[in-house]
This record gives C-alpha cells, sequence and structure tokens, in this order.
C-alpha cells in the first residue's frame, strides 16, 4: 500500500542546522554555496551571459493560442516563445468551480502582462502566469488578488491567526490587498511589515506605470541580482556567517541588509584572504563531485544518479558495507545513511520533476517504514517544495520536487560532441562494418576509380590488422581499390568515404 507525505515542509528554525553562505563574485558569474555544519547543500549560479527569468515580469504578445492543449505561446523578447497554461491565467485561478477556455480569454496579437515562474529548460520555452507575484523580506504581494495566505511550513494555527490579523491592521481599509505571509515573518516587528507594505506597493505602481508607457515584448520588473536574493530568501536565524568576496558587493549587501533584513549586517563578512573562497571551503570538490553519477556514502556503500528528460534514477547499493550483524542489518543500514545523501544531493544538483528512488530490498515492514520516516526527516529542510510517496508495489519510493530552474548539471555543462549525449560510442569495429556497408552502396552508385577511407586512428589501425583480410574481401568484391588515410581530427564515429 503506497502511503502519501504531501508537501514535505521545513522543520522548526531551531531544528535546522547551522548555516554559512558564501558569495563568490566574478564579472562574468555569481556564484552562491550554502554550507550546513561545513557540507555544501545548495548551490546557485547567475551567468551575466543567461540570468534566470523567474520573478521577472513582462509586457507580452499573444502569438498563438491552441485550444487543444488548452495553451497559448506568448512573444516577450526571448529566443523562444514564451508558454502559458490556463491553469496559470490569473481568470482561471479566481473562478476555479467554472470551466473557462483559454480562446476565451486570450487571442492573437493581445497584450497582455505577465511572470515568469519557470525558466526555459532543455527544449522547452519559459513558463508564465497571468498573476502577479511582488516577494518581499517577510511578505508576497499579490496585487491583483484580496486573499491573505500564509506560508504552509507555519503549522501553528493559533500563530497564523496571529499573523493575518497583524496584517490586516496594517492594510489601508480601501482597495485590493492580496499577500502571503512567508516563514520570515514569524519574528518580524510591525514596523517591518509594514516597510514591506510600502515597498511592494510603490514598486507595483511603477510597475503599472512602465505597462502603460512601454511597447510590448518589453521587461517591466527584473528580480534582485543573486547577491541580494540570499539576503531575502536564505537567510534566516540559523545563518552564522556570510561571506562575500567582493568589495563592491560587500557594501551592496550592507546596504541592502541595513534597509531590509535586520539581523543580517553583522554577519556580513568581506572575504580577504588569497585563497579563493570557493577554496577555501570544499565547495569546487563538491561541484565536480556533484556532475559524477556516483556518491560514495560514508560506510562504503554508494548511489547511482541518473537524469533523463522526464524523470531521475536513484540506485542505492551496498559496495563494500559489511559492518552490521547480518544482511538484513547492512542493508537497512546502507538505505538510512542513503536518506540524507538522497536528500543533500537533490538540493546541491537541483533535480527537480519525478524521482525514482530504489531502495536496497528490505524483508522487513519495519524496516521500510523506518527508511521512509527517515527520508522525510532528511527532505524537511529543502526550501523547494517535495511530494513524498510511499513505497510501490515494486519496491520503488516514489517523489516529486518543483522544478523551477535548470539542474546544475545543464547549467555547467552540454551535451557530449563525440557521443551526442548518450554515454557510449560506437566500438572501432562497428564503424569499420558501417564503412564498408557504405562503400559496397557508393560502388553501385558510381563508377569511382579508387574509394578512399577517411576516419579516426582506432578504426585505420583496425582496418590495418584485425580487419585487413575482410577489406581484402570488399576490394576484391567492388573490383576497385580502396586506400586509407588517417584524419587525427575526427572523432571515433566520424568517417569519410571519398571517390577518386
Amino acid at each position: 500500500m503506497t502511503q502519501a507525505i504531501n508537501q514535505i515542509r521545513l522543520a522548526d528554525e531551531a531544528a535546522r542546522p547551522p548555516e554559512t553562505i558564501l558569495v563568490n563574485i566574478t564579472p562574468q558569474e555569481t556564484r552562491v554555496a550554502l554550507l550546513e555544519e561545513n557540507k555544501v547543500c545548495e548551490l546557485h549560479i547567475d551567468r551575466n551571459s543567461g540570468h534566470g527569468l523567474v520573478g521577472n515580469i513582462y509586457l507580452g504578445v499573444v502569438r498563438r493560442v491552441l485550444p487543444g492543449m488548452q495553451s497559448a505561446f506568448i512573444d516577450i523578447g526571448l529566443e523562444r516563445a514564451a508558454f502559458l497554461h490556463i491553469v496559470d491565467v490569473l481568470e482561471q485561478r479566481q473562478k476555479p468551480e467554472e470551466t473557462q477556455r483559454i480562446e476565451h480569454m486570450l487571442f492573437e496579437g493581445q497584450t497582455i502582462l505577465v511572470q515568469v515562474i519557470k525558466d526555459p529548460i532543455n527544449s522547452k520555452g519559459a513558463r508564465l502566469s497571468t498573476q502577479i507575484s511582488l516577494a518581499g523580506r517577510f511578505l508576497v504581494y499579490l496585487p491583483q488578488d484580496s486573499h491573505i495566505g500564509i506560508s504552509q511550513r507555519i503549522e501553528d494555527e493559533n500563530e497564523r491567526n496571529g499573523l493575518r490579523e497583524r496584517l490586516k491592521a496594517l492594510l489601508p481599509e480601501e482597495g485590493n490587498h492580496g499577500y502571503i505571509i512567508r516563514t520570515s515573518a514569524e519574528t518580524a516587528r510591525d514596523e517591518e511589515l509594514q516597510a514591506d507594505i510600502d515597498y511592494l506597493t510603490k514598486l507595483w505602481q511603477d510597475i503599472r506605470q512602465r505597462s502603460q508607457n512601454s511597447p510590448p515584448e518589453t521587461m517591466l520588473y527584473q528580480d534582485l541580482p543573486l547577491s541580494l536574493r540570499v539576503l531575502r530568501d536564505m537567510f534566516n536565524g540559523n545563518t552564522q556567517k556570510i561571506f562575500v568576496d567582493s568589495a563592491h558587493n560587500y557594501q551592496r549587501m550592507q546596504d541592502f541588509a541595513s534597509q531590509y533584513v535586520q539581523g543580517a549586517v553583522e554577519r556580513i563578512q568581506h572575504y580577504q584572504g588569497e585563497k579563493p573562497l570557493f577554496e577555501l571551503f570544499p565547495v569546487e570538490q563538491e561541484i565536480n563531485q556533484s556532475l559524477q553519477p556516483r556518491v560514495d556514502l560514508n560506510f562504503g556503500g554508494y548511489l547511482i544518479i541518473e537524469s533523463t528528460e522526464a524523470m531521475t534514477t536513484i540506485d542505492v547499493n551496498t559496495g563494500g558495507f559489511v559492518g552490521a550483524r547480518n544482511f538484513d542489518e547492512t542493508i537497512f543500514k546502507t538505505n538510512l545513511e542513503a536518506c540524507h545523501a538522497i536528500a543533500r544531493e537533490l538540493r546541491l544538483r537541483n533535480l527537480g520533476g519525478m524521482i525514482i528512488v530504489d531502495f536496497i530490498d528490505m524483508a522487513s515492514d519495519e524496516h521500510r517504514q523506518a527508511v521512509l520516516s527517515e527520508l522525510a526527516k532528511a527532505l524537511r529542510f529543502d526550501r523547494t517544495r517535495v511530494t513524498l510517496n510511499g513505497f510501490t508495489s515494486l519496491g520503488l519510493v516514489e517523489l516529486t520536487r518543483k522544478r523551477s530552474r535548470e539542474n546544475l548539471n545543464h547549467v555547467l555543462c552540454e551535451p557530449c560532441p563525440v557521443c551526442q549525449g548518450r554515454g557510449y560510442l560506437k566500438t572501432a569495429q562497428t564503424v569499420c562494418y558501417e564503412i564498408q556497408r557504405e562503400i559496397v552502396r557508393e560502388s553501385r552508385r558510381f563508377d569511382a576509380r579508387e574509394f578512399r577511407i577517411l576516419a579516426a586512428p582506432p578504426v585505420i589501425d583496425l582496418f590495418l590488422d584485425e580487419e585487413s583480410q575482410s577489406l581484402a574481401l570488399l576490394i576484391d568484391f567492388i573490383g576497385k581499390p580502396i586506400s586509407l588515410m588517417v584524419e587525427g581530427s575526427y572523432t571515433q564515429e566520424q568517417f569519410d568515404i571519398v571517390l577518386l
């Protein structure tokens, strides 16, 4: 039977481990690493050549409406058109009980105000919403709504009601006042909440003014740079230190923190050491490791993590761990250790979408439930929404993690030009046989005097050695000479046949 543990939330702030945030800034990119107990758990990268788009607001133009998909393509000035589904249309969200169709809401050529909710991923364009939200330090402003929501991470009902009443007392009576109270508002003073309200209200007024005076496909608002989003979104009571290695950005962060982030100023430090910040802590090493499919566990077990466009699979193996009293205990302890490694790798690699975990088979139901509980416990510190389902009938654990930006592998890497992302190369022998078949085809089409094979060194070497007899038979079969030429710049799978 499948046990569902839905939308696991952060634990109480007091239960969170101590955190250190490293901000490494160069003219080309900003990198932020979050360390918990000196282990890298999150990595964020923002490059000048490709800023993240989530949170940006555009004046878009409807290019195509697709009734069959209940979606539309919106041009916002990017290389690829962005995607708007009916579930992200404000009118549909406000009246969910009414069945509305997107072709009745949008038409081609229409100008529309939209916000990016997911970055472009692989071949997919950015995903949009017509419901605008503006994030502050303690509040998220929903200018088109009148509902006051509260982060589900605040679980105490009395505290939730108290926060709602405090916010209502600060809002003016007239106008729409839609807000979501963030977790950080638990410890905020009234004057801090009021400052957030004033800032977000003024920001929305500026965006509306720009939308009335700007041409279509204009970006009306861009979210804060990564170095400042760190303070707004990641700083909390468990943050011990924030190290930044840029004097200019250190001052910007100090100024921002003094205005909007109480308690952060004294924790921001300008790192001026000779050794690079990401080498002083083991961040560069962790980045390189996160690009590998294998993750070694402390006691000899290991994980194999493989991602496709549809899902990510994680396989747990005992490896060389034989330290328990019996085989069942060995499996159980390996699976328990894997839970924490899996939770950390999901955050570090920013893996999203559907995730399948193949734990080592356990005979005991008690062990299975203990592993599931341990995984839920390990996932509770994830800032991204996670939905965990129990063991399936096949003994696999299913979970989903919200995907809003590309995973670390896609940010740092590109498909191998040699294998085209397959991860495997055709053997030299396979390429030899392909060449021979191609020569037979070409000999039937063209009456060439001679055929010349241009190929990589391993392929030519094989023709001169093990496949020399088959090459001689081919020459006799087509009745034409065949010469060989090494092309050192070719990959093993590349070849050309020149007709002379």
